[in-house]
């Protein structure tokens, strides 16, 4: 599929050069190139109601290497447009029967002649117990441990199991939703149980059993923060779903006020922040100095006790961070070898529990 972003300054979709010259001459693709949705609309200016070169985006779109256009409304518009420039000589035939020969291609070799539609007895083995180990296994493995302890001679993670108390707070501490991010059930993700799978408060509670009494709050009081004592809290923050441009922010700071929340825990208990997010979220300084242990765990969908499992000490942390993650939004954009490179975490960063 081809992406709605530029290079150079030239649309994908109509860049000749990456699409036909590179994927399908230098690099031989054989497949088919797939437009993302409406990415021909969003060739043309104004795009509602559909500027008068609409039948040159076509163009430039075909004769670029897309071989398979995603036109969601109106395709009959489409259909009338892309016969007429085919007529006129400005998408050559040859360029249709290409597009054509890929589509099919990939068709005959995945069988979909044959067997057009889904095995139905299959259904039952998505989401099945090996799944569910697996993708807990991924879960784990994608943790990074940003900070352990105050001090490097007092690490404060593994979680100790043997304890009566404990708080738990957070937005993200029992949403699935939150968890899985965009693109889980529809397209914009959710929030809540939106489907089967284990919220990190589950895990929590399912590791230290009946003997340990977690206490919930999403946003805990004051007279719960300095009320009975905890062993250590459990705060878990982030973002909510995104998608695409619906996730572009100018203030990458925790949302909900995370940061003060997490202030206000850390400050009378010991306390343990996870961070759930697509990307690298701002990690204040009183934060930073309050907190006892901070990990990065991405999105990890349905799989709760893929975290639990690292911070009870069952697995230790093997993730390292993919991207730099900033100190603070004057530094954007930020990239490891910049001259002025001082980021709260590099690229590459990750700790262990466990010294080998």
């Amino acid at each position: 599929m081809a992406s709605y972003s530029q290079w150079n300054g030239v649309p994908l979709h109509a860049s000749r050069y990456l699409l036909t010259d590179v994927l399908k001459g230098k690099l031989g693709f054989k497949g088919f190139v797939v437009s993302d949705w409406e990415a021909v609309d969003r060739l043309c200016e104004p795009r509602e109601p559909r500027g008068s070169d609409y039948r040159n985006c076509i163009a430039l779109c075909v004769n670029a290497g897309v071989d398979m256009i995603m036109i969601p409304y109106r395709f009959e518009k489409f259909l009338e447009d892309i016969v007429s420039s085919v007529m006129a000589g400005e998408i050559q035939m040859s360029r249709i029967d290409d597009a054509v020969e890929r589509i099919l291609r990939v068709k005959f070799i995945s069988g979909v002649f044959e067997h057009p539609f889904s095995d139905p007895s299959l259904l039952n083995v998505v989401g099945c117990k090996e799944h569910r180990l697996l993708a807990r296994e991924s879960v784990r493995k994608s943790l990074v441990l940003l900070k352990n302890g105050k001090t490097q001679t007092e690490p404060f993670l593994p979680l100790a199991k043997n304890v009566k108390r404990i708080l738990v707070a957070g937005t993200h501490a029992d949403n699935i939703g939150y968890q899985c991010g965009g693109w889980t059930i529809k397209w914009t993700g959710g929030n809540g149980k939106i489907t089967i799978g284990t919220s990190i408060l589950e895990a929590i509670k399912e590791y230290l059993g009946v003997e340990t009494e977690v206490v919930y709050e999403e946003f805990p009081t004051e007279a719960t923060i300095g009320s009975a004592e905890f062993s250590y809290a459990v705060v878990v923050v982030g973002e909510v779903p995104y998608v695409e441009g619906s996730g572009d922010r100018t203030d990458l700071s925790i949302p909900f006020d995370g940061s003060s929340l997490i202030t206000r825990v850390a400050s009378k208990i010991p306390t343990l922040v996870i961070v759930i997010s697509g990307r690298p979220l701002l990690i204040e300084p009183q934060v930073l100095e309050k907190t006892d242990a901070i990990v990065a765990a991405w999105l990890p969908g349905t799989e709760g006790m893929g975290i639990a499992d690292c911070l009870f000490g069952d697995h230790d942390f093997v993730g390292t961070l993919p991207v730099t993650w900033l100190r603070s939004m004057d530094q954007l954009p930020i990239n490891a070898g910049d001259a002025d490179y001082d980021p709260l975490f590099p690229v590459g960063y990750g700790l262990k529990m466990f010294s080998k």
